[in-house]
């Protein structure tokens, strides 16, 4: 009885928690797609992104501060519970992260569905009377998982998503099913809204007369793969640190939070100028242009170019480090496809399963999510080439390094290393000690380097 009363409870729980999470995505989803249209309509709303910025800063700098952090609060909150996840996140970043696509801003959705899921959920614990600590950490995964289920349609890795991306190497099962039936309700809800997801094919290497349930193992494709893996890991570990990096910087050097995102979009209207397109704007999902390079695009012989993916990670992290909100993981399937597109003329292997392998990868490497998005490769494009997509994951992952886009997330079980790290430290605390590791070793460089002169 124990048993089927926790059920019921959790299943109470989760699918209003999922209606409500769904119907937040669909408006979302809508009206992204919509600011989306104007901007390639009115091409001239670039010009405003600066104004845009100082929009947005202004909104976060007088009503959003202690949400500022956005997904890493949500994290943060699950790890040690303390005030709870604020309701008015989600209105905040729904309206930033619009306008930040409107005016041109290369920044995803999944951030803002992330936080919209973990607000609402909040808002519910405190409702709900009775739910003790454990639960309100449950609730708050469940909210994640609605959030990104119901944003990319892909409900069975939005559960594994919200288990596994907390610390690295360890997964929460005590969550498992309120963030099962949230995600699932979440996208049922988001379709039921009339909210379409975009489909990418992958065609298909698997012989109809082998019987086969599973493409052959061709040994030169796999270990294209698998090299492949590593560079997507790389790439998810460039992007991690330079976003990060100017976020620090544009702290630094701009006191002045509102100033922030007005240089930053000034500084994306620069790259438009020097890169000579537009391509790298917005989610770069689809374009009317049909010359333009999009993630559709990548899925086709010659729909890149060899710096396609560079010049995405340039954008996003400018656009992100400065201060405008959106998400980091639609940027990433984008890097990640532009990359395996390239890759795959280099090793002469087929061009969409290759964009798909990176599509997958550079997400796994920069959220340190391998099983999540192996099996977010099968909602997406098939159960066929699984092999090949867990072979790509599960190496971006271990070469990203102890990097990652959510400085919150902690680190359960270390990667392979060279040194012991203590467990349960967020990528934050090992960013900080990896940089102060450097700083001395600089400096005890600097004093033998000088004892040396003094010696000769």
């Amino acid at each position: 009885m124990t048993l089927a009363r926790s059920v019921l409870k959790w299943i109470l729980l989760s699918l209003p928690l999922g209606v409500l999470v769904g119907s937040a995505c669909a408006l979302f989803l809508g009206a992204l797609e919509r600011a989306t249209e104007l901007r390639f309509e009115y091409p001239w709303l670039l010009y405003l992104l600066p104004l845009g910025g100082a929009l947005i800063g202004w909104i976060y700098w007088s009503f959003g501060q202690s949400v500022e952090a956005g997904n890493n609060l949500i994290m943060d909150e699950i790890h040690e519970p303390g005030g709870g996840v604020p309701l008015r996140m989600a209105p905040l970043v729904l309206i930033g992260t619009i306008a930040t696509h409107l005016f041109g801003g290369s920044a995803g959705r999944e951030g803002t569905a992330v936080q919209m899921g973990g607000s609402i959920a909040s808002g519910i614990a405190r409702w709900v009377p009775g739910l003790k600590p454990d639960d309100v950490r449950n609730l708050l995964m469940a909210g994640i998982a609605a959030g990104f289920g119901g944003v990319f349609g892909t409900p069975v890795s939005g559960m594994i998503f919200a288990m596994e991306v907390l610390a690295i190497g360890r997964m929460s099962y005590a969550a498992s099913l309120p963030c099962l039936v949230a995600s699932i309700v979440s996208d049922q809800t988001c379709t039921a809204w009339g909210i379409g997801h975009t489909h990418y094919r992958i065609v298909s290497i698997l012989p109809v007369e082998s019987g086969l349930h599973l493409a052959p193992l061709d040994a030169w494709r796999l270990f294209a793969a698998a090299l492949a893996g590593v560079l997507f890991g790389l790439t998810s570990l460039l992007f991690a640190e330079m976003t990060h990096g100017l976020h620090a910087a544009f702290k630094s050097l701009i006191r002045w939070p509102i100033l922030r995102p007005v240089v930053g979009g000034c500084l994306v209207i620069l790259l438009v100028w020097i890169v000579g397109t537009r391509d790298y704007l917005g989610l770069g999902v689809t374009s009317p242009d049909p010359a333009a390079v999009t993630i559709v695009s990548c899925f086709e012989p010659g729909g890149a170019h060899a710096f396609s993916w560079f010049w995405k990670v340039i954008f996003t992290a400018v656009t992100l480090g400065s201060g405008f909100k959106g998400g980091e993981v639609t940027p990433l399937f984008f890097i990640g496809a532009a990359l395996g597109n390239v890759l795959a003329g280099i090793f002469n292997v087929p061009v969409d399963l290759f964009a798909g392998l990176g599509f997958v990868a550079v997400f796994a490497g920069a959220t340190n999510t391998p099983i999540a998005c192996t099996v977010m490769a099968v909602e997406l494009f098939g159960g066929e080439n699984i092999v090949y997509f867990a072979v790509a994951c599960q190496l971006a992952y271990l070469f990203s390094g102890h990097s990652g886009i959510y400085l919150s997330q902690r680190i359960g079980t270390p990667k392979l290393a060279l040194k012991p790290l203590e467990e349960m430290q967020s990528l934050r605390q090992a960013r900080a000690n990896r940089r102060g590791f450097l700083r001395f070793v600089g400096r005890s460089g600097k004093k033998n380097h000088e004892k040396d002169e003094t010696h000769e």
